[in-house]
This record gives C-alpha cells, structure tokens and sequence, in this order.
C-alpha cells in the first residue's frame, strides 16, 4: 500500500509518501528515507520510489518526505538550513514511531548526500530508535563544498542580496552561516550500530574519499561498498540496480529480526 501523508514541522506541512507491505498481523520494521540537496522524495530517476517499492514488496514499510523548501512540502528554498532538515528528520522519525503497525524497535534510516549528512547526523543524536543506517554518497564535505564552489565565485551576490542564485534555487545566506557551525561527521560518531555506504568511485560532487571520514569515526561497524565507475546519483541503470540491491539486502538483514 501507498499513500500521501503530512506531518507538521517548524511551523510548515511537511508532504511525504508512506509505503506499508501486507501486514500479517505482526508489526513491521520501517526505513526513514532523506533526499539530498535540491532533490525531494522520489529523487534522481525515481529511485527513492523504486526503493520503497522493492522494500515493501520485503515486508519493510518506508516514509519519504519532502524537507521543508523542498519538493512540494511548505517552505522556500531560500529558508532551507541543515539544521532545519535535521530538525524535519527528528519529526519524521517521532511520526514514524506513532504508526500502530511499526515494530518502533525496527527503524531504519536511507540518506542520499545531503539526507545522508542529515541521517548519520539523526543517528548520532537518536541512537537509541534507529537500529541500522545506509547512507549513499553522504555529504560530510558539504560544509567545505558550500563555502568553496558556491560562496567563494558568489560572494558579492550572497552580501548584495543575501543569496546565491543556484540555477534558479536560491541558496539563502542562513544556509552558510548555519552549516559554518556544524561538523557533520562529528555529529555522526556518536552512532554505534551498523552502518552501510555506498558511494561511486566517480562522484564528483562528494568524492568517495569524503566515505573514509565515516568509515574513521564508525570503524568496524562501518562497511564501504564502492559502485566501480559510479557518478554521485547512480545515473545509470546498472549502477542504480546495484545500490538498489544492496540497500534491500543489507536493510532485510539488519531489520527482520525484532
């Protein structure tokens, strides 16, 4: 089953897709799905819905939401900060624990760079209601990326008007000065479960060398799967399979025992 859902967060509607597999009269495991930068729920070639759909048809329920400015969820663009999306995350998941037929022993988190950043910062502070993580291409450089490929060329803009025009996304000036106090990685440590990364050895909007920060602060919980040839989304069909694969595989693995 599928349907739309809402939540209420900062003061805005958050607008989301929930995913629940045929109940068998038993409570079922579900994954927490985050969107990257400029992405929203069903990102890059549909691959956040395929996910929820392969996972459904495995038994595991799954909520994906717009972030706040994001997607159709209330909001602009401009007021998006990483603080605000981790915030969102935290009502996403307290929603999720809400839900009658979630096995709330049983919460998984999917993040996709940027919503992996927020998904290992989610599991640092709420260790204690997410069981595992699989975070593809997360975005711990995204501070060094913001402040040099989009302030630096820019900075004029982001003083005369308080943004950078992004192909028509307007990154406001709240972003930068809330990401300056933020160690992503940092937030992530305190994490102590599983966790599986997937990342292309040829992302050039997250090198898969930023993976090693993780693979240092979670050490032998933290496995790296590297997609040979693989751009930062997975555009490509076998590369999209592959990721598709071994996120069901290892989220199976780790959420069907309660």
């Amino acid at each position: 089953m599928q349907k739309a859902v809402e939540i209420q967060s900062r003061g805005l509607t958050l607008r989301g897709m929930l995913h629940v597999p045929e109940c068998c009269g038993t409570k079922v495991p579900i994954v927490l799905i985050f969107h990257g930068f400029t992405g929203n729920k069903m990102e890059q070639h549909f691959i956040f819905v395929k996910l929820s759909r392969l996972l459904e048809k495995n038994g595991i329920a799954s909520l994906r939401f717009d972030f706040g400015g994001s997607g159709e969820s209330d909001g602009d663009f401009i007021d998006m900060t990483l603080s605000g999306e981790l915030q969102d995350a935290k009502n996403i998941l307290d929603y999720a624990k809400t839900l009658d037929f979630v096995d709330v022993s049983r919460i998984g988190i999917v993040g996709l760079s940027m919503g992996g950043a927020v998904g290992g910062m989610l599991a640092g502070e709420r260790k204690e209601d997410i069981r595992t993580v699989c975070l593809w291409a997360p975005a711990g450089n995204m501070r060094e990326k913001v402040l040099s490929q989009y302030c630096e060329p820019n900075i004029s803009m982001l003083e005369k008007y308080g943004y950078v025009d992004l192909g028509g996304l307007l990154l406001g000036k709240n972003f930068v000065e809330d990401i300056k106090t933020i160690d992503i990685v940092g937030k992530s440590a305190a994490y102590d479960k599983n966790v599986l990364i997937l990342h292309g050895d040829k992302d050039a909007s997250v090198p898969v060398e930023t993976s090693d920060r993780y693979l240092e602060v979670f050490g032998e919980r933290c496995l790296l799967h590297i997609v040979k040839d693989a751009d930062h989304t997975f555009n490509n069909r076998h590369w999209e399979e592959e990721v598709l694969e071994h996120t069901v595989a290892y989220l199976k693995d780790e959420l069907q025992t309660p």
